[in-house]
């Protein structure tokens, strides 16, 4: 079978969320160029980086330099500094890279990113709430936001589908939600069908809008 090959990616910004992104991608086996103005950030991390570099992001002729140009995608992951974050990402713009990915700390900031060129805006520390409120609540195992209003959630079944097959269930008509995926104990997920029985031991994967998932495992 053929190695999957990955789009090299560039990174500008190593704090918290920068420095995830590229180790993560480099475990993956993408190729990462790595750019931060603060040297002692590019030096705690050049050893498990194979390109970390030493740069003033906010100067386009140094990331002219580099190559970022000739990136595909990138991600601007500078939070700290709101105009920095905005600059980059404009010159990103300029530079002609295909698929800019930026971090934003506020709707007002994402707008911004938005209207200077980026085709996707990010919000770690608001979904990373989000995400923990659910799972602090005892109700939900796991819960990804899919969209502005619509999410993924792993959960313990609700009363509405147990013992039953899943096409009988009132899920979906009462509800609006859909079991994608249902995992035994002790076994592996599987996608769920119209006959699918789902027992209470089981664990679910269900889609739907974030209102009616939470309505659904509130017991509304």
């Amino acid at each position: 079978m053929a190695e999957t090959r990955h789009e090299p990616v560039v990174v500008i910004g190593l704090g918290r969320f920068g420095s995830a992104i590229a180790l993560e991608l480099e475990r993956q086996g993408t190729e990462v160029l790595a750019i931060d103005n603060v040297d002692r950030r590019v030096q705690d991390l050049s050893s498990q980086l194979t390109h970390a570099v030493t740069a003033d992001c906010t100067d386009v002729e140094a990331l002219q330099q580099l190559g970022v140009g000739e990136f595909h995608r990138a991600v601007v992951a500078i939070g700290d500094h709101l105009e920095d974050s905005i600059l980059v990402t404009s010159m990103l713009v300029d530079l002609e890279v295909a698929d800019i990915w930026a971090k934003a700390t506020s709707a007002h900031h994402g707008r911004i990113l938005e209207r200077v060129g980026a085709h996707h805006v990010v919000f770690p520390e608001q979904d990373m709430g989000q995400r923990v409120a659910h799972l602090v609540s005892g109700n939900v195992l796991d819960y990804l936001k899919i969209d502005a209003d619509f999410a993924l959630a792993k959960l313990r079944p609700p009363r509405e589908i147990v013992d039953v097959p899943l096409a009988e269930s009132t899920i979906r008509s009462e509800h609006g939600i859909t079991v994608v995926a249902v995992k035994k104990d002790g076994g592996s997920f599987t996608y769920a069908t119209n006959e699918t029985v789902v027992s209470r031991d089981d664990i679910v994967l269900a889609v739907g809008h974030n209102d009616d998932l939470e309505r659904l495992v509130d017991g509304g």
